[in-house]
């Protein structure tokens, strides 16, 4: 059987197979064109854009802190236009020669520079902080691939370290750190804006076009504080001269005004310098010790007892009663300091001059209405002044930044020796209390008995130019009765006169104006005991005319002194600041 051969294709056909290949391939490439350009427009649009888009947050301008100075206000943090310099390494082209010019531009090594431009694994890194506005212009002049600047406000202070750590910082991130800084931080930074710039293939932004799009930023507020600026001054020199003989670990002070609560002044040594922070080698420095160290105050408290029991009624403002120079309370002696006279007849008044421990914790007694013990009623009267009326255990004011918890003991008996704890409150041990506290105590008890929110911040200005003025707060009225306030007064004025028969010759203020006070000498406790080798020296005390008009509480932690701290390092610390006011700060004499 004969095999037929297969006809081959004619050129003809292999032409239009050819042809119709072409066709089908030409239209796949129609199909994907479409698909790419029409149907997926949107998607590869934003893709290719995204490439070439660069989101940079724009800094708002913090706001900015003044204090007052007479009729002006003065500036105490101002923003200060400086620049990051940073680098996109996988964009630098010849990272040793762009070193170098920038090393002849900023200072520091070339080296250090160089290692950074080549760092792996990243598309950022900060080459240097703080530029200049000139010098940024000169590195951006040199037009490095992956290279350049942003600004940043950051803060300086005309005024130095005055009120450093009333103030805070603002570290290289630009967030408030400590004091107002970070306590306001919201209010002070406003809120950033957002700019997206077109940019080259090597990631430099392109002239301004209709592509870019940007959100402006909202300067924050700008802050006016009650603080008097020549008073801070010269309360933060007062401390700073006090401590070179003292050698105190710490100081600090606070004046208030008596009647509407507002901080004029409050300072601490040792401080530092905000400009400087990064240079600080122990971090509680940073802290507002006037606000955020409580302590046991010690007989600073004796006053506020005194006004507990003379406005529960308790006892009258001539009330005598024998005194028998110690007291057994849960099986422990309570004792006055060697001065005390030993036993016999003592009065309100006397209890405060002679600083009696015993006294105080007669007055506790009496609050409890029974004979020569402390019960439940007098703990629960007690507790009620101390935390309702005084507002011990509770924090003072969020704007002042970090308060940590207080002591006041419950009055529950917990089978714990309840009422050898509760006596020693009246005193000023087993509870804590900060120096602000202790001055607002006191204002609310001097000044016919509210008791006004301390506070720091007087007015707020808005980025739309908007001013809004605090007005003080009343947490409580009634602490104490007017008449209790006017017991209480010539009570303290009578401590400073006798403290000044006895020696104290800086407490002689003439009989034109009105200052009483009362020194504490607190015992510390550590580990769960009380040391006996250094004490805390504490004074509360007033100055005034035909009223109190401010209010000063002194703390010495640790001062190195051979007699009672209270009256070796704080009560003469008072006295400075008593006729600093008097001398310079409008006290008004008495009528």
């Amino acid at each position: 059987m004969e095999n037929n051969p297969v006809p081959l294709a004619s050129p003809v056909q292999r032409a239009r197979l050819w042809y119709a290949l072409l066709l089908i391939i030409f239209g796949v490439f129609v199909v994907r064109a479409f698909y790419l350009q029409v149907i997926r427009h949107d998607y590869y649009s934003k893709l290719a854009a995204s490439s070439q888009l660069k989101e940079y947050v724009v800094q708002a301008p913090r706001g900015t802190i003044s204090a007052h100075m007479g009729d002006q206000t003065v500036p105490l943090v101002l923003n200060q236009k400086l620049f990051t310099l940073y680098a996109d390494p996988t964009l630098v082209k010849h990272p040793d020669t762009v070193a170098d010019k920038l090393q002849r531009v900023l200072g520091g090594t070339a080296d250090d520079y160089e290692k950074l431009l080549k760092t792996k694994d990243t598309r950022y890194v900060v080459l240097k902080k703080r530029l200049t506005p000139d010098q940024s212009s000169k590195v951006l002049a040199y037009k490095f691939p992956g290279v350049g600047t942003q600004q940043l406000n950051y803060r300086t202070y005309p005024q130095g370290s005055m009120a450093s750590q009333l103030l805070g910082f603002v570290n290289d991130e630009g967030e408030g750190s400590y004091g107002l800084e970070q306590s306001l931080n919201t209010l002070l930074a406003g809120k950033s804006g957002e700019l997206k710039a077109v940019t080259d293939i090597n990631g430099v932004p392109l002239a301004a076009s209709s592509d870019n799009l940007s959100i402006a930023p909202v300067a924050g507020s700008d802050i006016t504080l009650t603080v008097n600026m020549g008073m801070q001054a010269q309360l933060e020199s007062i401390l700073a001269s006090r401590q070179a003989s003292l050698k105190a670990k710490q100081l600090s002070a606070v004046v208030l005004d008596a009647n509407t609560g507002a901080i004029r002044a409050m300072a601490n040594v040792p401080t530092y310098d905000p400009t400087k922070y990064q240079d600080v080698s122990d971090p509680s420095v940073f802290q507002n010790a006037a606000v955020s160290n409580p302590i046991e105050p010690g007989s600073v408290m004796k006053p506020l007892t005194a006004a507990a029991a003379l406005d529960q009624g308790a006892v009258q403002a001539n009330t005598t009663y024998y005194d028998p120079a110690q007291w057994v309370i849960d099986g422990f002696k309570i004792k006055n300091i060697e001065e005390d006279g030993g036993s016999g007849t003592q009065s309100i008044a006397s209890i405060l001059n002679l600083s009696l421990n015993t006294g105080a914790t007669w007055l506790l007694m009496r609050m409890g209405g029974s004979g020569d013990d402390i019960n439940t009623k007098g703990r629960n009267a007690w507790y009620d002044y101390m935390t309702n009326h005084y507002q011990f255990g509770k924090a003072s004011n969020p704007q002042l930044g970090y308060q940590p918890d207080t002591i006041v003991p419950a009055p529950k008996d917990n089978g714990a020796a309840i009422d050898l704890t509760y006596a020693n409150t009246t005193f000023g041990q087993a509870m804590t209390a900060t120096a602000l506290q202790m001055a607002s105590a006191l204002a609310s008890a001097v000044n016919g008995g509210t008791y006004y929110q301390p506070y720091v911040v007087d007015q707020t200005t808005d980025a739309s130019g908007k001013t809004t003025t605090t007005q003080p707060k009343v947490v409580r009225s009634g602490v104490v009765s007017q008449a209790t306030s006017d017991a209480l007064i010539p009570m303290m004025e009578y401590t400073v006169a006798q403290h000044y028969k006895a020696g104290a010759s800086y407490l002689n203020f003439g009989s034109q104006y009105s200052v009483g006070g009362k020194t504490g000498t607190a015992q510390i406790q550590e580990h769960g005991k009380y040391r006996d080798d250094v004490f805390n020296g504490t004074y509360v005390g007033f100055v005034g005319g035909d009223k109190p008009q401010y209010v000063i509480a002194v703390y010495a932690i640790e001062p190195q002194v051979k007699t009672y701290a209270g009256t070796a390092a704080g009560q003469p610390i008072f006295g400075d600041i008593a006729h600093m006011l008097i001398n310079n700060f409008g006290v008004t004499p008495k009528s």
